[in-house]
């Protein structure tokens, strides 16, 4: 008779142990797909940091060269190709470039938001030397993706200009609103 009731609870147990090995295993795959998404964020945490700090140390690069280019006539000769009348418009152009890189790159790290950099551009876009250099560069800007950074930063001072020149206020401060980010 130990037999036949070992026999009759054999399924029911052999089920039970199998739902609970089951369930165990569920368990422990939902938290390791809890612990892989924890480390796929801290990965694009670091990735995100990383991107940043190259940015960051090639902007570094990038004002070293302006800097030089600045001081020097003959480098900065080499530095643009948009030919000016005097060395010190000239000198002009790489400040004004090296403005509006440090907006876009304040921008890029996050240090700035599109609304704030667009606050920020329509101030520097008020500078008659900078319009000027933007103008004269809008060239180099044509050959963009149009979906990049850059571009989109670009036609957001395009956009600023415009509405600076058709204004008809002298509060400049509240003109123009920053496009869809």
């Amino acid at each position: 008779m130990a037999t036949q009731n070992r026999g009759a609870r054999g399924p029911s147990a052999t089920a039970a142990v199998g739902l609970a090995f089951a369930a165990g295993v569920l368990a422990a795959l939902a938290a390791q797909r809890h612990k892989f998404e924890e480390l796929r964020l801290r990965v694009a945490e670091v990735e995100q940091s990383d991107r940043q700090a190259m940015l960051t140390e090639q902007q570094r690069l990038q004002f070293y060269l302006l800097t030089k280019a600045m001081e020097d006539p003959d480098l900065a000769a080499v530095y643009s190709n948009v030919q000016v009348d005097s060395p010190v418009k000239q000198r002009q152009y790489l400040f004004a470039n090296a403005l509006y890189n440090n907006a876009v790159l304040a921008y890029r790290v996050g240090i700035v938001n599109w609304e704030e950099l667009h606050g920020h551009l329509r101030t520097i876009c008020q500078n008659s030397n900078f319009r000027d250099y933007w103008h004269a560069h809008q060239p180099h800007r044509a050959s963009l993706r149009a979906e990049s950074t850059e571009a989109k930063v670009g036609r957001m001072v395009d956009r600023l200009i415009r509405d600076l020149d058709e204004a008809d206020t002298e509060e400049w401060w509240v003109v123009g609103e920053p496009p869809e980010e």
